[in-house]
């Protein structure tokens, strides 16, 4: 393989990622926690959204609660947007064209 077409697949593989990317940024899921006190809604480039918490946990005495159900709502939305992200990747063609798997 060329330097040449070395960077035509570098190129070809930036133009790919640029256009999951994009793709990613429609896709929305949402995790709940605390038994449904903590919720949050992240896109598929892993930003979070917005994050919802019942009034009742920001009391002092569930602080320990409330960093716990923020941690188990974030923990999941990653692992919704993780398996969104490799569906996308796949439909697209999957990295095996580049000589990654």
């Amino acid at each position: 393989m060329t330097m040449f077409s070395k960077l035509k697949q570098i190129k070809d593989m930036r133009n790919q990622a640029k256009s999951i990317q994009g793709t990613l940024a429609q896709e929305h899921v949402e995790a709940t926690a605390a038994w449904g006190k903590v919720k949050l809604t992240m896109n598929g480039n892993q930003e979070v959204e917005s994050v919802n918490i019942d009034p009742e946990l920001l009391k002092s005495e569930k602080k320990s609660e409330l960093e716990g159900g923020v941690k188990e709502a974030v923990n999941d939305a990653v692992k919704k947007v993780q398996k969104i992200m490799a569906t996308k990747i796949r439909q697209q063609g999957g990295l095996e064209k580049f000589g990654l798997k």
